[in-house]
């Protein structure tokens, strides 16, 4: 994001679009919409039930499965990417390999466009867009200053040698209308002698039906500006040479 990088740190990215409730499911949405996106997506699934999440917990960041309203899904052949659907509920997941913004954000407004097509949503009641990320450091302890500008300060008088952390904080945008919710945390290593950040980027719009349908990719844009400026001002050039900065 912002800079190009040669590993960038994103491990998913996903745009979730939750919508007014004006009418009864239609149940024949799902088999409608799998009939114009299937040359991409045409592996489908349903999720009945539970929802695995990266979430953030007082220890740090963990994979947690949690209860969900049943969603169909539309998976990728490769599984890098896939759409969701349920009832007043659309959200396009980009997982690795994230190329460019450019390419998920034309998979996003075309979901959008389809899922419009086939079953009429009244308005927006909130916008997300999410970017994850993970910073693998090849070492079991790290100064965290050295690599990321956002961590939690610990007052002199008190050891300042931890285990597992996390901070959090959200910003107002756009006279309240956007929230932008920004989170690091540790997260259990993918390797042996690694620590592992994770830096949670999620620009919402919180206030329903504050822009219509025909201006999402105009808020798509500005968000996803805000996260890529954001990103960078949270990293440090040690970060940056980790994932091989392109001059």
């Amino acid at each position: 994001m912002g800079k190009k990088y040669k590993n960038p740190p994103i491990i998913e990215a996903l745009c979730e679009f939750q919508f007014v409730p004006s009418q009864p499911w239609d149940l024949t949405i799902p088999g409608l919409m799998y009939e114009k996106v299937k040359g991409t997506f045409p592996d489908r699934q349903q999720q009945v039930g539970i929802g695995v999440q990266f979430r953030p917990t007082e220890k740090g960041f963990e994979h947690k499965v949690e209860p969900a309203p049943p969603r169909i899904q539309f998976h990728r052949k490769d599984k890098t990417a896939l759409i969701q659907i349920a009832p007043d509920l659309l959200v396009v997941n980009q997982l690795k390999p994230y190329r460019t913004w450019a390419e998920f954000k034309s998979v996003v407004l075309g979901a959008l466009q389809t899922y419009e097509g086939v079953a009429n949503p009244k308005g927006f009641k909130r916008i997300g867009l999410r970017y994850i990320n993970r910073i693998n450091i090849k070492a079991e302890s790290v100064e965290l200053s050295e690599y990321i500008d956002f961590y939690p300060y610990i007052p002199q008088d008190i050891p300042q040698l931890h285990t597992s952390f996390i901070s959090r904080v959200e910003i107002p945008y756009v006279d309240n209308r956007d929230r932008m919710l920004v989170t690091v945390g540790s997260a259990p290593p993918e390797s042996p002698n690694t620590t592992s950040i994770v830096l949670d980027i999620d620009y919402i719009m919180a206030v329903p039906e504050a822009i219509p349908i025909q201006a999402c990719q105009e808020w798509i844009e500005q968000a996803h500006s805000v996260i890529e400026k954001t990103f960078e001002s949270c990293i440090k050039d040690k970060s940056r040479v980790l994932f091989g900065e392109v001059k």
